[in-house]
C-alpha cells in the first residue's frame, strides 16, 4: 500500500476527506492516506510542501500560487472548493473600531507571512483604496495567537473563514466588522512536483476517491448536522455556509489562475508572472 501524506486546515471544507479516510475509501485504492491538520493556515503548509514533510496539501489558491511563482516545487492539479472563501474581518470585542474604515494604518494579526490571512489583508486594502505600502502585521501563528494579539493590543484586526470564527464573535471574544470574500475559488488541491514524477497514478487514485465523496457530499442525510457537531458550529450558521459552497471535481480554470495572478503582481507579492503551466498539473 503507497502512502501519501496530506495538510490541510482543520475546518469543515475537509471533512470529506475524514469521511473517505473514517471509511477506508483510499484503502480499497491500495493508498494509505496520513492526514495532518494544520492550524497555522496555507503559510505552515507551502513550508511542509517545501521540506518534503507533505507530498500534497488542500492550501488557499492565492497563497499557493505565489509560493510556486516563488520557488516552492510543487503543482495544483484540481480546484477541491470551487466557491470563493469569505473572510470575515475581526476586531476585539471591545474594541473602539467600529467599522471597516476605521482600520485603515492599523495593524492585522497574521497566521505568519505569505498565509492566507496575510494576503488578504493586502487584498482587503485594495477594495478599501487603502495605501498597501504601509500595511502592519503582528505574526500570531492560528486563531489563538490572535486572540490574545487583538486582546492586547499588539495588532488591532483579524482576518479568517467567517464560520470558523463565528463561534468567537458569538462568544463576545471577536466583533465581525465586515466580510471580504475571495474573488477566485478558494481552495486547491497541491502536490509536490517530485511525487508527482514518482508516481502519478497514485496521485489520480486519490483524486478519484476524494472526487467521488464531494460530489454528492451536500446530498448526504443530516449532513449539516454532522457538520455541527464535529466543528462546533451552530446548525443554522452551517446551513449557510453549505448554500454559499460548493466542492469542484475540476481543474481551476485559466481565468481564475489569472486573475490570481493579476491581483498577487498588482500588490507587489509576486516579482512576475508565470505561464498557467508552471502553476498546475
Amino acid at each position: 500500500m503507497k502512502t501519501i501524506k496530506i495538510g490541510g486546515v482543520p475546518e469543515h471544507f475537509n471533512l470529506p476527506w475524514h469521511l473517505a479516510i473514517e471509511n477506508d475509501n483510499f484503502k480499497k485504492e491500495d493508498i494509505n492516506l496520513l492526514w495532518k491538520d494544520f492550524p497555522e493556515g496555507t503559510g505552515a503548509m507551502c513550508n511542509a510542501l517545501r521540506s518534503g514533510e507533505l507530498d500534497a496539501a488542500v492550501i488557499l489558491t492565492e497563497g499557493i500560487v505565489r509560493d510556486i511563482i516563488n520557488g516552492n516545487e510543487c503543482k495544483i492539479i484540481q480546484n477541491f472548493i470551487g466557491s470563493p472563501l469569505i473572510w470575515g474581518i475581526h476586531v476585539a470585542a471591545e474594541s473602539k473600531y467600529k467599522n471597516i474604515g476605521d482600520l485603515e494604518g492599523t495593524k492585522a494579526a497574521i497566521s505568519r507571512m505569505g498565509s492566507g490571512s496575510h494576503l488578504m489583508a493586502y487584498v482587503n486594502a485594495q477594495h478599501q483604496g487603502w495605501d498597501t505600502d504601509t500595511l502592519k502585521f503582528e505574526i500570531v501563528d492560528n486563531v489563538e495567537g490572535a486572540v490574545k494579539a487583538l486582546k492586547e493590543g499588539r495588532a488591532q484586526y483579524f482576518m479568517w473563514e467567517h464560520f470558523t470564527t463565528k463561534p468567537l464573535v458569538d462568544n463576545h471574544t471577536f466583533r465581525l466588522v465586515a466580510d471580504c470574500p475571495t474573488p477566485w475559488p478558494c481552495f486547491v488541491i497541491a502536490v509536490r512536483n517530485e511525487s508527482l514524477r514518482k508516481d502519478p497514478e497514485r496521485i489520480q487514485r486519490m483524486l478519484k476517491v476524494i472526487n467521488t465523496e464531494t460530489k454528492n457530499f451536500k446530498l448526504q442525510p443530516k449532513i449539516d448536522v454532522l457538520l455541527a457537531e464535529r466543528y462546533q458550529q451552530k446548525l443554522e450558521d452551517i446551513r449557510k455556509w453549505l448554500d454559499l459552497t460548493h466542492w469542484s471535481q475540476e481543474q481551476i480554470a485559466e481565468d481564475d489562475l489569472k486573475n490570481v495572478q493579476d491581483t498577487l503582481l498588482r500588490l507587489n507579492l509576486i516579482p512576475e508572472k508565470k505561464e498557467n503551466s508552471f502553476l498546475i498539473y
